[in-house]
């Protein structure tokens, strides 16, 4: 078994500002991996010895991650800390080479656990809420009988017309305010007088943006069409002007700076937005089975409107795909050995493939470094990363890139759309790939094919 100098170790803590009452803790992470490592049958299979720390390898450290996070239940400070301590032995202290290149963002950033309300998961956990469904904040007045019981059907014709979460959660929300604000009506008596006064307390008091306003008047639009059965009028009010905004753009040079501040995992994932024009959760929510190297695609399922479509595999990422599956396949056939390798299957398709759910194919292509425990079932299972740890990159190497403009994860896709039609591609081509119903919602970045920065001249160069 491996015996490293604890005085040295110590010495490294210090210098990387370990506080004095959390070196034990740091030790006791070394030591139990290094048990791990010696109870284990790695030197049987590689014929090396475990007792040097150079012949210890970057699968080691996934597979003592994944068993830790099967036995214990760790939170996620103490997961954190383990990485740190294996990070700081294997490089600090055992100078192992491929240490430095191991992908310890994915294993810190991955762990964030999906809440219960996330869309991915939310159908499996909702029930007809009594509160807003997106605050969460209990009601400072119930809601009366009547309007519960039209609450009630909102939800139950949601769900019938199969929407989107994310869809029933925002309709809901909104038409549980609305029913919040007028908690003296009785649900049957509302009317379009109510809605306008609704409008206008959000406009004028609130001071909502246009696009809220409008999202607002849809979800009480649905409220009163489906579910009370009569056309809502409310040509008295007027919403605000939508303010016409460009998308913030990249260019081909501001691009590859902000990649190059990134890799591992996350630096996939940020290249496939931009090479695919995928929205973030299409790209965060991809399966195994929907990348197609044969076909040199990607298949988008169930996107924007219930649509799936297709997309371009780009071939500077295959390797790194094919690399990201085997890891997906090593990382389920330990979970499997262990009872567990369930993920998440959206709708009924649970009930009708009853052993898709262990399934190498429909396992995330970006799985979380940790499981999360269904809070209804108990069962175990392994969801995708948390969108969030994605957003947080890209927002940091667009600092680390000295980039000015504001850059989100969003910018990708915009930037993919408007490469294209500076490349020469059609609208209708770009309009297919980026999965917009209409064309004119693509039309946005045609500013590209007009530019009158560069086509006019400004009066001062004239001076």
């Amino acid at each position: 078994m491996i015996k490293p100098n604890w005085d040295d170790f110590h010495a490294i803590l210090l210098k990387n500002k370990i506080p004095q009452n959390q070196q034990s803790f740091y030790v006791k992470r070394i030591e139990t991996f290094l048990r791990f490592l010696h109870n284990s049958d790695l030197k049987n299979h590689s014929g090396s010895d475990i007792s040097n720390p150079s012949n210890i390898k970057a699968e080691n450290v996934s597979d003592f991650l994944l068993e830790i996070d099967r036995k214990t239940e760790m939170s996620s400070w103490q997961f954190r800390q383990v990485l740190h301590a294996l990070k700081l032995f294997l490089i600090s202290l055992c100078h192992l080479p491929w240490a430095k290149d191991f992908d310890w963002n994915y294993w810190q950033d991955a762990a964030i656990k999906l809440a219960d309300n996330h869309a991915t998961v939310a159908r499996d956990y909702t029930e007809i809420p009594v509160k807003s469904p997106l605050t969460s904040q209990t009601p400072s007045k119930a809601l009366s009988a009547s309007q519960q019981a039209l609450f009630n059907s909102l939800i139950y014709i949601l769900r019938a017309g199969n929407y989107a979460i994310r869809t029933e959660q925002t309709y809901a929300d909104w038409v549980f305010r609305f029913f919040q604000f007028h908690a003296t009506v009785d649900g049957d008596e509302l009317g379009d007088e109510h809605v306008k006064r609704y409008l206008e307390y959000l406009a004028v008091e609130r001071r909502v943006a246009s696009s809220t306003q409008a999202v607002v008047l849809n979800s009480l639009v649905f409220l009163f069409r489906k579910v009370l059965d009569r056309d809502l009028d409310v040509k008295g009010f007027r919403l605000a002007t939508k303010a016409r905004k460009l998308p913030v753009v990249l260019t081909t040079d501001e691009i590859r700076a902000l990649l190059t501040q990134m890799d591992g995992l996350y630096g996939l994932l940020a290249g496939l937005q931009y090479g695919t024009g995928m929205r973030l959760m299409e790209l965060i929510r991809l399966r195994v089975q929907d990348i197609d190297v044969g076909y040199q695609q990607i298949v988008i399922r169930n996107a924007k409107g219930n649509k799936d479509r297709l997309v371009p595999l780009p071939q500077c990422y295959q390797q790194q795909l094919i690399d990201q599956i085997a890891f997906v396949s090593h990382q389920h056939e330990i979970d499997l050995e262990h009872g567990n390798g369930e993920v998440y299957l959206p709708d009924a398709l649970s009930r009708k493939l009853p052993n898709a759910a262990k399934a190498l194919g429909w396992q995330y292509l970006f799985p979380a470094s940790r499981h999360s425990v269904d809070p209804r079932s108990g069962a175990v299972r392994r969801h995708h990363i948390h969108e969030s740890s994605l957003q947080k990159k890209i927002k940091q190497a667009a600092t680390n890139a000295n980039l000015l403009k504001r850059v989100s994860s969003h910018t990708l896709r915009h930037s993919f759309a408007t490469h294209l039609l500076e490349n020469g591609y059609d609208i209708r081509t770009v309009q297919e790939l980026l999965g917009h119903a209409d064309v004119s919602t693509t039309m946005i970045y045609t500013h590209v094919l007009n530019k009158p920065g560069l086509s006019v001249r400004s009066p001062a160069d004239l001076i």
